[in-house]
């Protein structure tokens, strides 16, 4: 007879869509995220559940199976002994809002949350996965269809997680990822806001990106807010706050012990800063910087996601700025090329970037019917593009081919009117 505890158990397993052979595989990755030694075999899943009473997990299986369930263990129906007994302790009584926390002895749980009087809806890690998918989704989405459709899902998802942090039952461990994940999509929001703008929201979300991280004490991405700082910084103007991100941003990424490929992004802030302050040597210091870093990348055994898009493509965008900025653009055009050569599938919205900056520069040149012929390519290919620096690149190639009147260029100034028509820049 299997008493009720432990089908509670088996309960949870299966309301987080489970089966037994699924649940030990996802306990399994959840050790390992979280450096616990522990495992869990479907043999020794079914003795917990169908065993009356069921044999006590260990410690370590223990703080595995409260981060994934989000309650403590003598809730999952195990006989706990004290000293390793989860507790719900009310700390505040406003009589509205009561704060609660789970305070385990082991000191696997040491704070949770703060909830209504009544109890929330338990959030473990199989909650915490799913946002997190939606989370990486983001990523996909600024690819293909650029900042400002991104922006509105990003939206959408911090006010999920934001209920969810105010109106549930979690552990410390699933509180900080949620805050993780919120830091996370305010450096995404920043990001964005570059892309797609207003500026000044951009700046914003970088600003509450950065205190975030200070809050959950993330080095990391402390350096990923920095690093669009500096982006941002260079669009207003501020080359000096551009510069000071980025070394901040070095600094934070030598005390976290990141790898080449961290630092090979802030190099290329860096490059770009410096050669929009027209600090040309600084501007081929970093450059060369970056390409130490990258030709070290293949020893990277850890890289953040927000840093994976950094390589050989990002190098040659930024050589061939420095040269635009020499004004040297046809040295700036195999660069250019090689750059938009390199880029794969799936990155739409930074592939019509490459090849309108491209198109430019070949007008620079005063290739006129090839320029055309790379910006008609772009105006072929961001239709499902929604990007205001996109935008702000056609009008600039749009106004540069007006003034110098060439009858290959007709053509592809009025499409630019006709693409960029009724949008405010």
């Amino acid at each position: 007879m299997v008493d009720s505890g432990v089908s509670r158990l088996a309960g949870l397993r299966k309301a987080a869509g489970y089966t037994q052979v699924t649940f030990a595989a996802a306990f399994v990755r959840e050790a390992a995220r979280l450096c616990i030694d522990a495992s869990v075999s479907v043999r020794q899943l079914r003795r917990w559940e169908g065993e009356s009473p069921p044999p006590l997990p260990h410690p370590g299986q223990q703080a595995v199976l409260e981060a994934m369930f989000g309650l403590p263990l003598a809730e999952m129906g195990f006989d706990v002994p004290p000293h390793r007994r989860s507790t719900v302790e009310r700390i505040g009584d406003d009589g509205e809002v009561k704060r609660r926390a789970f305070v385990t002895g082991s000191g696997v749980i040491a704070a949770a949350t703060m909830l209504p009087e009544q109890h929330g809806p338990r959030v473990g890690a199989s909650e915490v996965a799913a946002l997190r998918a939606r989370l990486v989704d983001l990523y996909a989405v600024d690819h293909r269809s650029g900042g400002i459709p991104a922006k509105a899902r990003a939206q959408q998802l911090e006010q999920q997680i934001t209920r969810v942090l105010n109106s549930s039952v979690y552990t410390s461990r699933i509180g900080r990822d949620l805050q993780t994940m919120l830091c996370e999509i305010a450096c995404h929001r920043a990001w964005f806001g570059y892309d797609g703008g207003p500026l000044q929201e951009a700046r914003a979300a970088c600003m509450e990106a950065m205190t975030a991280a200070q809050l959950i004490d993330s080095p990391l991405l402390q350096v990923r807010a920095l690093n669009t700082l500096s982006l941002l910084s260079v669009e207003a103007g501020r080359t000096w706050e551009a510069a000071s991100a980025v070394e901040s941003a070095y600094g934070l990424a030598r005390r976290a012990g990141a790898g080449p490929t961290v630092h090979l992004v802030i190099s290329l802030r860096e490059a770009s800063a410096a050669t929009h302050a027209g600090d040309l040597p600084g501007a081929r210091r970093a450059l060369s910087r970056a390409v130490s870093y990258q030709g070290r990348a293949g020893t990277d055994t850890d890289v953040p996601r927000w840093a994976r898009f950094a390589g050989p493509v990002e190098v040659d965008y930024a050589t061939a700025a420095y040269y635009a900025r020499e004004a040297q653009p046809a040295r700036a055009v195999p660069f250019l090329r090689s750059a938009v050569a390199g880029l794969g599938g799936g990155y739409t919205r930074n592939t019509a970037w490459y090849r309108a900056r491209l198109a430019q520069t070949l007008l620079d040149t005063s290739e006129v019917e090839e320029a055309c012929h790379e910006m008609a390519g772009v105006l072929d290919a961001c239709g499902g593009v929604s990007s205001d620096r996109l935008r702000r690149r056609l009008r600039s190639f749009g106004e540069a081919a007006v003034r110098l009147d060439a009858a290959p260029a007709r053509d592809v100034i009025e499409r630019i009117r006709e693409t960029t028509r009724g949008e405010s820049g």
